[in-house]
């Protein structure tokens, strides 16, 4: 057997797909080809679930030395936009995706597929009905009763070519008129009772204009345009396994090259919504802010969020392919991400709720660069220097006045370390007179202790990050949480509507943030870790006059905390 693996690519987790990949390359089937695509449809942003399937079919190609199309199943005008074209292309490119030159239409075949239709009514495979949507859907009959057939089913040959070029003329109007295909109104296969192949649509196409009023269903296009481009391998979700027979029939009847079509189990992520129609309708309601709003499943919102393509290629690893559908802990993706982040993310100092602090016996004028590490994961990342001066924000929960036990934070006559500065002890606290509010907190500092220790060996068990208040830069940071409070959001009882369950608390804006001076010189997209508080990214809102950070994910790992545990 020739080896056709790309040794190149890193080891994942065998699949039954793989194993029907290197059955067919070791007889040879296909002259030994592999030939993937990724289809989708130009109506709405890509999620987390798409993100799964380009992985795939992109990641079986690159495995197999072989080809993976970018072809948009444009062939329902009325709802699809040029906006979500460019979209896909944009994600699946950040992703790490290539299509190279093989970028496809299903509207680059409507001719051949009219062609094809032509060819099905003069086999007598084909027929045109006069029967509506909901005529239709009462002559197919039921999963235990069988259909029955149309009226006009058994319509000559020169009336159904007469009345399909009237079709296509625009003659008719909506729903007025549809090709269906002749199959066996009695198969137990529902999709098998007599589909409709084309229907009319009287709505301008992103890319064919008016020039068609007829347009092929999915069922109908989607494999031809797979025998078109001579795809060998059609990996599809599991629901289009009831299809396949009629994904069979069309290509056998036609007798044309023959794509191998092979489903496996979707995505689906707890504590959020993987319907693309569902997911409109949180945009089209404003109920989140657009579809890159950080909060969405969408691979645009995942990226504004700051999630990596590194960190959802690796998740889409470890989930792996299955045959039956099941739910992913969210949990395991916010694993992923904070291992890549780990390695790549900066750490800085930010100040999310700042107290001021003033430090007594350090000079008004005076300000001292201190050394901290970039990331201690990666030391080829370097180090910076942060400014300190006499006055200092720390974390408003780094301190209280009237301390439980174990706390090691600030509190007055206790002595805590500044992250890579001094040691601290609090003398004074200034409070409002009227509301007992905490305005500054003052203290003294140890010159001796700078970096962080002492040479006479006490221990200090409390750390606190800071900001030098007349260096800090202020910032606004956009605290994210799940969408949704229900861990299925579309397990809804009666009457109720998966929008029930938004969080109204899934986005805390903080607007008085106090971030170290140098994060002014970053653009949007970078990803810093703040020190104690979790991995964010600044957001495309950003300006030098207002920065503005999303969190990412918070430091604590559930799922390997989980993982550790089992």
């Amino acid at each position: 057997m020739t080896n056709n693996t790309d040794e190149s690519t890193p080891a994942a987790p065998s699949n039954f797909i793989r194993s029907i990949i290197e059955k067919d390359l070791e007889s040879g089937k296909n002259e030994s080809r592999v030939h993937t695509r990724f289809p989708p449809e130009p109506n709405g942003y890509l999620h987390i679930g798409h993100a799964k399937s380009i992985c795939l079919n992109f990641g079986l190609a690159q495995r197999y030395k072989g080809k993976c199309n970018l072809r948009f199943d444009d062939t329902n005008p009325s709802k699809e936009d040029v906006e979500y074209v460019e979209s896909i292309q944009e994600d699946v490119r950040w992703l790490g995706f290539d299509w190279q030159d093989r970028l496809f239409y299903a509207s680059d075949y409507y001719e051949q597929l009219y062609q094809f239709a032509l060819q099905l009514i003069k086999a007598g495979k084909a027929f045109v009905c006069e029967l509506n949507a909901d005529e239709i859907r009462q002559y197919r009959g039921t999963l235990t009763e069988p259909g029955k057939n149309s009226p006009y089913r058994d319509r000559s040959l020169d009336e159904n070519l007469e009345l399909f070029e009237k079709m296509k003329a625009g003659e008719f109007k909506e729903g007025s008129h549809v090709l269906r295909a002749k199959i066996d109104m009695s198969s137990p296969n529902l999709n098998m009772r007599d589909p409709v192949i084309y229907r009319i649509l009287f709505a301008k196409h992103h890319r064919t204009g008016n020039d068609w009023c007829i347009y092929p269903m999915y069922d109908f296009a989607h494999g031809l345009s797979d025998s078109i481009e001579g795809i060998t391998h059609s990996v599809c979700t599991l629901e289009f396994e009831d299809h396949r027979p009629l994904y069979d029939w069309f290509l056998e009847q036609l007798n044309v090259f023959h794509p191998q079509q092979i489903e496996f189990a979707r995505l689906n992520l707890n504590y959020t919504v993987m319907s693309k129609r569902k997911l409109k309708f949180l945009v089209d309601e404003n109920l989140v802010d657009g579809w890159d709003d950080p909060r969405m499943p969408t691979i645009s919102g995942l990226r504004r969020r700051g999630y990596t393509p590194e960190s959802i290629r690796d998740f889409a690893d470890r989930i792996g392919v299955a045959k039956n559908d099941s739910t992913v802990d969210i949990a395991l993706l916010e694993h992923c991400l904070r291992e890549d982040l780990n390695m790549r993310a900066q750490r800085v100092m930010a100040v999310l709720r700042p107290l001021k602090v003033v430090i007594d016996n350090y000079p008004e004028d005076k300000v001292e660069w201190l050394e901290a590490d970039n990331n201690p994961e990666d030391p080829e990342m370097g180090k910076r220097e942060i400014p300190f001066s006499r006055i200092i924000y720390i974390e408003q929960e780094d301190f209280m006045e009237d301390p439980p036990k174990k706390y090691y934070r600030l509190s007055p006559g206790k002595e805590i370390r500044l992250k890579h500065a001094f040691y601290i002890t609090c003398v004074d606290v200034i409070k409002d007179d009227k509301t007992g509010e905490i305005l500054e907190v003052h203290c003294t500092y140890d010159p001796e202790s700078r970096g962080g220790w002492t040479n006479d060996g006490r221990k200090v068990k409390g750390t606190s990050h800071w900001v030098s208040a007349k260096h800090a830069i202020p910032a606004e940071v956009r605290l994210y949480n799940h969408l949704f409070t229900q861990e299925n959001p579309e397990d809804v009882k009666e009457g109720e509507s998966f929008t029930d369950y938004i969080d109204p608390d899934s986005l805390e804006v903080l607007s008085g943030a106090m971030v170290e001076p140098h994060l002014q010189e970053k653009n949007p997209g970078d990803h810093f870790q703040f020190l104690r508080q979790g991995y964010f990214c600044l957001d495309k809102d950003s300006t030098k006059e207002k920065m503005v950070f999303n969190r990412t994910v918070a430091l604590r790992d559930s799922w390997a905390k989980l993982k550790k545990k089992l």
